[in-house]
């Protein structure tokens, strides 16, 4: 895949305001679903359905911890992409 492309990927995967809540939550460090859902006040399979759009981007990866499934952020520079921007936006 051109780099482009992938940039356009990751991009589209960021374009809706619950992906980046959920970026921002993750970038304090690793969340099992449960907790993400709970802070965001959002139901969880909306969450859900969030995550895997992040995830099929690589945006974020998970881990296993008994039935808990944890979040963590996989590409830290969409991190600090979205703190750039958020500065400069008015």
């Amino acid at each position: 895949m051109p780099k482009e492309d992938r940039v356009a990927e990751i991009f589209k995967a960021l374009g809706h305001p619950t992906r980046v809540r959920i970026i921002e939550y993750l970038s304090e460090g690793e969340k099992c679903v449960k907790d993400i859902w709970q802070e965001l006040e959002i139901p969880q399979p909306t969450v859900s359905q969030h995550i895997n759009i992040l995830k099929e981007a690589g945006i974020i990866s998970f881990r296993k911890e008994g039935v808990k499934t944890c979040y963590r952020i996989e590409m830290p520079i969409v991190v600090k992409i979205m703190k750039l921007l958020k500065e400069e936006v008015k």
